[in-house]
């Protein structure tokens, strides 16, 4: 039996035919530049209500006030923050997962070994802002993307490697399995 072998500072090789531990190499979110507008009005609505309670024109009472705050709070800054937070991206070494849902998470997955074309699409506000929309297509199921990535280039060239590192290792199993006489 062979000993692991590292590919310039990757992680180590598993010997022909044992099982890869999948690792994970990246988790996150979308570019969160789309909460700009949400961090404005909570600014916006705290500086208002805080002017303007007490010191309401005839008619108009403090509750009032509240309750309109409040509605502009929650419409305008949680849940879009929530819908921020629930859609999540995970890179391992095995596949890449898509996971989106408050209370009925919905997960996708497209795995590095069958191998996919990367796809990147930079307007210029994400191109400010060193993010991205990656599309993966495998040609086979619907395109899997990633919307606003942050740091898209280092996703890119993660994605690269880990295609070319499982199919590298897919192919030297399948030759180990097929040929098992010869020493590698």
């Amino acid at each position: 039996m062979t000993q692991p072998v590292t590919l310039g500072g990757r992680p180590m090789m598993p010997p022909p035919g044992a099982p890869a531990e999948e690792l994970l190499i990246a988790r996150f979110r979308g570019h969160a530049r789309g909460l700009f507008w949400s961090a404005l009005l909570l600014i916006a609505v705290a500086g208002a209500t805080g002017f303007f309670y007490g010191n309401l024109p005839a008619g108009f009472e403090n509750w009032m006030l509240i309750a309109a705050a409040a509605a502009l709070v929650l419409f305008g800054v949680l849940i879009p923050f929530l819908i921020w937070a629930s859609r999540s991206y995970a890179v391992t070494t095995r596949r890449v997962v898509v996971r989106e849902g408050m209370g009925a998470r919905r997960s996708r997955e497209m795995s590095h070994v069958r191998g996919y074309s990367i796809g990147v699409r930079r307007g210029i506000v994400q191109r400010m802002w060193g993010a991205g929309t990656i599309t993966l297509s495998n040609g086979v199921d619907t395109p899997l993307r990633l919307a606003n990535v942050p740091n898209v280039t280092l996703v890119h060239e993660a994605l690269a490697d880990q295609i070319e590192v499982n199919q590298i290792l897919a192919h030297r199993d399948a030759q180990s399995m097929s040929d098992p006489d010869s020493d590698h």
